[in-house]
């Protein structure tokens, strides 16, 4: 045993991101692991094997660590921003409670263990750092300790207590926050995350197709059909447009004696001719039978449609009905070209009718050829940029600004309060994220991409923190007993439970997505949320995440001085 341990602690003293990917690589692989209806998840996964690792002498740098969460956590609020601002009203109200009543219920909590368990000031504040995985009540308690007027030596001692703490109680802080967000809170609301928040996201979209992960609807809302005009049948192309009165189609391509002949408004098109014809499916279906027999096509009658968005900037558009900017723009710019969804502020717009009014900064959906879409699109303002490569310059000045706002510190009743490396970045993402709805020309970033920093921030912080903190843990555990443990995780548990009966019975929550979103905020539950996200699928637990959040990461700050006071 002694042989392994000395190979291991070289090798991960050598190369110690050896030891941060084998603590991913073994931690998603044990949270697949099912017990029941219970699963681990990756990220608390990661954290236990964190921890075992941690055991062999590896060791984490804590700049890594903050680097790997700023990350996770501009990607969260870059990929909910638009959402997050049009949310902030009345109902926000809700958020502000939840996270007040979390506060509460954690200090009633902690100055009760410190009771029960004759804990001294410094200990009592590391188990409400580690407990409730708030960092900043280290700082916070430790000025406030130094401020009590006692004797140098007993001063350092109880700032040092408050790190024996922390350190025994924040590993299950955030592991116990994973198992009742994820696991208790959906048997308690007795509906699923995943459910809730396809529910929540069609709720958004009111009429919308709301699909969950990866879909196509089943019923195409603009398609082609190809027709072989009917005996006796002579019309100009215009005229076969207009055939079906208050219905859009357009006519693509026109096959004649086996051949592919140019299309213009004025040809006439006969019987025995074949015409591809694209537009909605309710106006197909009324013009069909006016045309002729639907006949299958051959591929030289195929025609390659895409959907493209395009934001309106210009000021000659805001705020006129749609039918007035479509008749007022040049007939051939919009020939061919749908409007199949409509965004505003990042939400859906559904029942566009001819007097919808729109608005600078609309996201109109384009449905057509690609010339056509273009076409159209730079009559109407900026098509977005679709690439397989994101925009560093707009994303890493977004992280400056983050890391710059998180360096700036308010002092309130004589305590320094900052939003630190990761509320910084949350805000900068918030802003950048709307901004760039309003102007999708900038700040591109593929679909996919902003996947990675969630994922691999999240995880890979949460894995640094079991490699930073698990060996000294253990070796407090050993050394102090079990009490601190056992507080921390009642400090852990007691003030979510507590939160999630106010939350349901007396606050309302219904959706257990948004509840589950809101719950891990109010208690700055970083890793909870990435559970919470990856269950749900969606964007949805953001927005009421990201506003208790904000206001967690000043309630639970100012418990430090509140600790050392009342204990």
């Amino acid at each position: 045993m002694h042989w392994i341990y000395g190979h291991l602690h070289r090798l991960f003293t050598a190369s110690p991101e050896i030891a941060l990917f084998l603590s991913l690589a073994l931690g998603y692989w044990i949270g697949k692991w099912r017990f029941g209806k219970f699963q681990l998840g990756g990220v608390a996964g990661s954290l236990l094997v964190a921890v075992l690792i941690s055991q062999f002498g590896a060791t984490a740098d804590n700049g890594l660590k903050n680097v790997l969460f700023a990350l996770f956590i501009f990607a969260v609020g870059y990929e909910s921003g638009p959402q997050f601002f049009q949310s902030l009203n009345r109902q926000s109200l809700r958020e502000i409670v939840l996270a007040a009543c979390l506060a509460a219920t954690s200090l009633g909590t902690v100055v009760l263990m410190a009771k029960l368990f004759h804990f001294d000031k410094g200990i009592a504040a590391g188990v409400a750092a580690g407990g409730l995985t708030q960092s900043a009540i280290i700082g916070t308690a430790s000025d406030a300790i130094a401020r009590l007027g006692l004797p140098a030596a007993q001063v350092t001692t109880l700032q040092q207590n408050v790190a024996i703490g922390y350190a025994v109680t924040y590993i299950f802080g955030s592991l116990g926050a994973i198992i009742i967000c994820v696991n208790i809170l959906p048997k308690f609301m007795k509906s699923g995350i995943r459910d809730d928040a396809v529910k929540a996201q069609a709720g958004i979209a009111a009429n919308a197709d709301a699909l969950a992960g990866d879909g196509e609807p089943a019923l195409a809302r603009v398609l082609g059909r190809v027709f072989k005009l009917k005996d006796s049948f002579s019309k100009t192309v215009a005229e076969v447009e207009a055939i079906a009165p208050g219905y859009k189609l357009t006519v693509e391509k026109v096959k004649r004696d086996n051949r592919i002949i140019p299309v213009n408004e004025e040809m006439t098109v006969a019987s025995g001719d074949e015409i591809l014809v694209v537009g909605a499916r309710d106006a197909l279906l009324k013009a069909g039978p006016l045309l002729g027999q639907e006949v299958f096509g051959d591929d030289d009658m195929q025609l390659r449609l895409i959907a493209h968005d395009v934001t309106l900037t210009g000021d000659g558009l805001d705020g006129k009905p749609a039918q007035s900017v479509r008749d007022t723009l040049d007939q051939k710019a919009t020939h061919g070209v749908f409007v199949v969804a409509m965004r505003r502020n990042g939400k859906a717009v559904t029942n566009v009718k001819p007097d919808t009014e729109l608005r600078k900064g609309d996201v109109l959906t384009l449905y057509g050829s690609p010339q056509d879409v273009t076409r159209a699109g730079k009559h109407l303002g900026h098509l977005a940029v679709y690439s397989s490569k994101t925009d560093f310059v707009y994303v890493g000045l977004g992280m400056v600004l983050g890391l710059l706002i998180g360096l700036l510190s308010v002092r309130v009743f004589g305590l320094p309060l900052t939003l630190g490396s990761g509320g910084g970045a949350l805000l900068s993402g918030l802003l950048f994220g709307w901004f760039r709805v309003r102007r999708p020309d900038i700040g591109y970033m593929p679909p996919g991409a902003i996947q990675i920093p969630k994922d691999l921030g999240l995880a890979g912080f949460v894995a640094l923190v079991g490699l930073q903190s698990g060996l000294q843990a253990v070796q407090t555990v050993k050394q102090h007993g079990l009490n601190i443990f056992i507080a921390g995780v009642l400090v852990t548990v007691v003030p979510l439970l507590l939160t999630m009966v106010i939350g349901k019975y007396l606050i309302k929550y219904k959706n257990t997505a948004v509840f589950a979103g809101a719950l891990s905020g109010s208690r700055s539950a970083n890793p909870a949320f990435g559970e919470i996200l990856n269950k749900a699928g969606n964007a949805v637990p953001t927005v009421p995440f990201a506003i208790t959040y904000a206001l967690a990461n000043v309630f639970l700050t100012l418990l430090g001085p509140l600790v050392v006071s009342l204990t």
